[in-house]
């Protein structure tokens, strides 16, 4: 079934329960701070479950001690969908498991 994107509005309603998470360029993005570079890894990994278990993958980039998300639905013409939120607020639920901040 297909995924329709979300209105500004829809966006900016359900930014609201997300706090550090922010909407730029028809994306989703948030950046997190770790304690070291293995918290890192293991937050990247752990992400990474999460989105195969959802069927739905973020850009995931991993830095010294940061882990940045950029998510989008490539299925409904890249824009936000209520995939991309799903996604989000998993990461947000195992973040604090890690450190990250």
């Amino acid at each position: 079934m297909p995924v329709e994107p979300l209105s500004q509005k829809e966006i900016e309603d359900r930014l609201a329960e997300l706090p550090g998470w922010s909407a730029a360029d028809g994306r989703l993005t948030r950046s997190y701070r770790l304690g070291t570079h293995f918290a890192a890894t293991a937050m990247v990994v752990h992400i990474a479950q999460v989105q195969e278990e959802l069927d739905h993958h973020s850009d995931l980039t991993l830095g010294y001690n940061t882990v940045d998300l950029s998510v989008h639905t490539h299925s409904a013409g890249g824009a936000v969908t209520v995939k991309d939120f799903e996604l989000a607020q998993r990461v947000e639920a195992l973040a604090p498991g890690h450190g990250a901040q």
